[in-house]
């Protein structure tokens, strides 16, 4: 059953993912220091896959996915639900929490060539400056008075991290070509358990998964959050924001979640506000923010 929102609803929606997933990097960070990358993010899936659907059912929209939708569920369970969240927990270990959330947002930079050459959209000049801004701040990331290139573990963190978010583009470019028969979050909790499904394959081999209750109070309060708001609230609500709102007010709603990544990192962790981050931040969302605006963008 669906039910129409006010645009406020949808904006209360934005915001929260916004907040959840800025949070979600910093929290994470903390929990690897007692979970595995590979339990974390079995973890954190299998107790959104519960939520996720309660929250369909609940709203009486709990379906089987048509033989037409499969393609897509697989799709954004694969590329996005598991391999960026495993690659971008994995390179969480390595990399500053405010760096690799920066990273991971350089998405929308691999979306617009990916869009020209696999969708047939048109590169307009704003497009192409946009991203050409956005790749300029990913340089400054990687200057050698930013990151050490001798250091072998660091190139290959955020590497990985990048890999990540390519693994998203690809994911995006799938949704935005798919011809939809359900709408994107009966789908979802479906995607989260075929993820759920798949993580715990991948984890099963390197380790016995964790046992709760030898976690801390923290431990646990912070896995229950990236599971919850983090993940499970966050893409039912993100699905109602981008139903009620216009594309390039959810996108751009979408760029604070670094900003929140960052500051909160600073904040909680300790990491420092480089000058380099910073210029690299305002640089890549500039970009993207450039490439998603204006006429004849979609």
């Amino acid at each position: 059953m669906t039910r129409e929102v006010s645009p406020r609803y949808a904006a209360a929606m934005l915001a929260l993912v916004v907040l959840s997933w800025g949070l979600t990097w910093p929290a994470n960070k903390l929990i690897l220091e007692t979970l595995s990358p590979y339990w974390l993010a079995a973890t954190r899936s299998w107790i959104a896959v519960l939520a996720l659907f309660a929250i369909a059912a609940m709203r009486r929209d709990l379906i089987v996915p048509s033989r037409a939708d499969l393609p897509v569920v697989a799709s954004v369970a694969l590329l996005h639900m598991t391999g960026f969240t495993l690659l971008g927990t994995i390179g969480l270990g390595i990399v500053d929490a405010g760096r690799t959330v920066v990273l991971a947002y350089t998405t929308p930079l691999w979306v617009v060539p990916g869009a020209t050459l696999f969708l047939g959209e048109r590169l307009t000049a704003r497009r192409a400056l946009g991203v050409a801004i956005g790749l300029l701040g990913l340089a400054v990331l990687f200057n050698p008075a930013a990151i050490d290139w001798r250091d072998a573990r660091a190139l290959g963190g955020n590497a990985i991290i990048l890999a990540a978010a390519l693994l998203w583009a690809a994911s995006i470019l799938h949704v935005r070509g798919h011809r939809w028969r359900a709408t994107p979050f009966q789908l979802v909790p479906w995607q989260m358990l075929l993820a759920a499904l798949l993580l715990t394959a991948i984890a099963a081999p390197l380790g016995a998964p964790p046992d709760p209750a030898r976690w801390d109070a923290l431990t646990a309060a912070l896995v229950l959050f990236v599971a919850l708001p983090g993940t499970a609230l966050a893409y039912w609500a993100v699905a109602v924001a981008s139903r009620y709102l216009p594309a390039v007010t959810t996108s751009l709603g979408l760029l604070a979640t670094p900003v929140v990544g960052i500051a909160v990192s600073a904040a909680a962790l300790g990491e420092p506000l480089t000058v380099s981050l910073l210029v690299a931040v305002a640089m890549i969302l500039g970009g993207i923010a450039i490439g998603t605006t204006g006429r004849g963008l979609g």
